[in-house]
């Protein structure tokens, strides 16, 4: 049997693992699906077509797969799936999906989400990233593996910030973060590389030198982006497989960035 409170309110069609546990006065709503290992604290709501995976700890208070904020929002069947070993804080939201994407919020596996973060309809959030406390996501933005948000941060539609990126506290980002960045301030600027968050994740010196020999030429060389973005790719060369992969990375993101990049 699940371990579920005697005041919580789970719907009978909501498909629960059986070690899931469930807090006191929880409502889990019937288009639900929680994986193996998970626990759900008290007076937290899952609503909504929501799968979360395996070993995800949901704090209490927390508000998950609720419907977009969205005004052409019309109660179309959207979705919210979250990853394994998740940890959401209390007073979280997410919401699911809206039709103007492709209808699905996604979070991936072990995220550390802290307290009052909002995770806003159709984002997709990547691996092992860290939102510190009042972080928010608008709706539509994308976050790279390993990216880390500072509290009291406030993301704008549609940016896209790139894997292992670092956004500080406060920031106001209303464009595109690339990999491996840091920025800070107001307004907004690309500080540094996360040579912190590098080196935690046991990136090379030869790695960690190719990037930034790329921060050089973003941010350093006065080159107009398309000439720093062809330099980049000329780094190849001459570069070890890891750090081609790097390399390929960053050409990857610029070439996708749709609101311009910090810069």
């Amino acid at each position: 049997m699940t371990h579920i409170h005697a005041t919580a309110l789970v719907d009978a069609r909501a498909e629960l693992a059986s070690d899931v546990t469930v807090g006191a006065y929880t409502v889990i709503g019937p288009h639900v699906r929680i994986g193996a290992g998970s626990s759900v604290g008290p007076h937290a709501v899952i609503e909504g077509h929501t799968t979360i995976g395996r070993d995800n700890a949901i704090f209490q208070f927390a508000s998950i797969g609720a419907a977009p904020q969205d005004m052409k929002y019309r109660g179309e069947p959207t979705r919210l799936e979250i990853g394994d070993r998740n940890t959401l804080r209390e007073f979280v939201t997410i919401n699911t999906g809206t039709v103007q994407d492709d209808g699905v919020t996604r979070i991936g596996d072990d995220n550390w989400i802290m307290a009052y973060v909002h995770v806003a309809h159709d984002v997709r959030l990547g691996n092992h990233c860290v939102l510190a406390n009042n972080a928010t996501l608008a709706g539509h933005v994308h976050v790279g593996d390993w990216a880390t948000i500072g509290g009291l941060s406030g993301v704008h539609q549609f940016v896209k910030i790139g894997a292992q990126a670092m956004v500080g506290f406060q920031a106001h980002v209303a464009q595109d973060v690339p990999p491996y960045m840091t920025v800070d301030g107001h307004p907004l600027a690309v500080r540094a590389v996360n040579l912190t968050g590098l080196k935690r994740r046991n990136f090379s010196d030869t790695q960690i030198a190719t990037i930034r020999q790329m921060h050089r030429l973003l941010y350093r060389s006065a080159l107009p982006l398309a000439q720093a973005i062809e330099q980049i790719g000329a780094l190849k060369a001459a570069a070890d497989e890891a750090s081609q992969a790097d390399i390929q990375a960053m050409l990857d993101f610029l070439a996708a960035a749709t609101r311009g990049i910090v810069r």
